[in-house]
């Protein structure tokens, strides 16, 4: 079998085997762990005859894992910008932009399940770990800029919004890590409290 790896030109086809292969591998790593997740296991619940279809579909592993976190960072980056598009305001977009990461956590644990469990795996190549490197960053310059908007408008105090952008994502982190390993009954507590705290940190002078 000759490897389709390396070419940009993908039919219809193809294309589906490789996300069909994706989400075999979310389902693999997120149960089993990124070291377990072989391709053995991987093709099984793809249903796919053969390992040399990942092979054939994937360069190597790291391609593959790669391909594993930019297609759930894909998914959860458009779930956000969706919820964001909602809103006109700094102060709902806000809001939004928590409580949008914390839905799609809770609805997509597998996924986020496997982009943990990937990123803890020190045996893993630069590729992956940059496309994380990117989400940070991006996290940060975006929100930062929501920040600045805000406070020009007069709808946040005044602050230093990189400072706040840090505090902000960190405590979105500590809810989203705890939300990929556990289905708390307290999710609507959570999700009130947290965009709270934040309102209560940035809101301007009534």
């Amino acid at each position: 079998m000759q490897a389709r790896v390396g070419s940009t030109e993908l039919t219809v086809t193809e294309r589906a085997r490789r996300a069909q292969i994706v989400s075999a591998a979310i389902e693999a790593i997120a149960e089993l762990g990124c070291s377990k997740a072989t391709y053995r296991q991987i093709a099984a619940r793809a249903g796919l005859s053969s390992t040399g279809l990942i092979s054939y579909h994937f360069a190597d592993r790291a391609e593959l894992l790669t391909e594993v976190v930019r297609d759930v960072l894909g998914r959860f980056g458009a779930f956000v910008v969706a919820r964001l598009d909602e809103h006109e305001t700094a102060a709902a977009q806000l809001r939004a932009f928590l409580t949008a990461q914390i839905d799609f956590s809770a609805g997509n644990r597998a996924a986020m399940r496997a982009l943990r469990r990937i990123q803890a795996d020190a045996d893993i190549t630069d590729s992956p770990n940059q496309a994380f490197a990117e989400l940070v960053e991006s996290d940060h310059k975006g929100l930062a800029e929501l920040l600045r908007q805000g406070i020009r408008r007069g709808e946040f105090r005044e602050f230093d919004p990189d400072a706040m952008a840090v505090f902000v994502l960190a405590l979105r982190d500590g809810v989203l890590s705890r939300l990929r390993d556990h289905e708390p009954d307290e999710l609507d507590v959570i999700r009130q409290e947290l965009t709270t705290m934040i309102d209560l940190a940035t809101r301007g002078n009534p």
